[in-house]
């Protein structure tokens, strides 16, 4: 999703609820960063990998929940961080609330365009880590590679979309990215 940062004035989530219907932003720490709605490539990459992870999730019988955007993040226990990521993966599901996940999700993937790379591979990251989100994936179309954060464990690694990714959070669970295609 593109992101477009806004003046320097600091918001909260009451400014991100005052938006006009349709309109999507973020807050970082009061940065308000406005998202622009995601091309056709973007929405079959989160759809595929929302099918994927559910599809694991039920046959093992597991406890994590899947939500794709729009799904409310709030990060820490203020009004100055909000985040919608592309896809959300909670496993402590007292984290769950009716308007979101109240925490950090336990992994996110977040698919680049070319005006959000800043945003997601530096701004987003960085909150992510300090916030304990325990695993992070950074999915470019454009160069169909996959960064891969494992903040448990400081690991990073970079895939490509002929790869198949063992996901941190699950011992049982390999991403096969050759499956796709967009």
């Amino acid at each position: 999703m593109d992101a477009l940062k806004m003046e320097d004035t600091k918001c909260t989530i009451r400014d991100i609820e005052k938006l006009p219907h349709g309109l999507r932003a973020e807050l970082i720490d009061g940065d308000m960063y406005m998202m622009a709605p995601p091309n056709r490539a973007h929405q079959k990459i989160i759809s595929w990998l929302v099918t994927d992870i559910n599809n694991h999730i039920r046959e093992k019988k597991g406890k994590c929940e899947v939500y794709p955007a729009p799904f409310g993040v709030y990060l820490e226990d203020d009004d100055e961080n909000f985040v919608e990521p592309d896809i959300s993966v909670i496993c402590d599901t007292a984290k769950l609330k009716d308007d979101g996940c109240h925490g950090a999700p336990d992994w996110i993937l977040e698919i680049i365009s070319p005006s959000s790379k800043k945003y997601d591979c530096f701004i987003k990251m960085e909150k992510y880590r300090k916030c304990g989100v325990r695993e992070y994936w950074i999915i470019d179309p454009k160069t169909e590679t996959i960064r891969v954060f494992r903040y448990e464990t400081n690991e990073i690694k970079e895939y490509t979309f002929k790869d198949q990714i063992q996901v941190g959070i699950y011992e049982d669970y390999t991403v096969d990215f050759s499956g796709l295609d967009i």
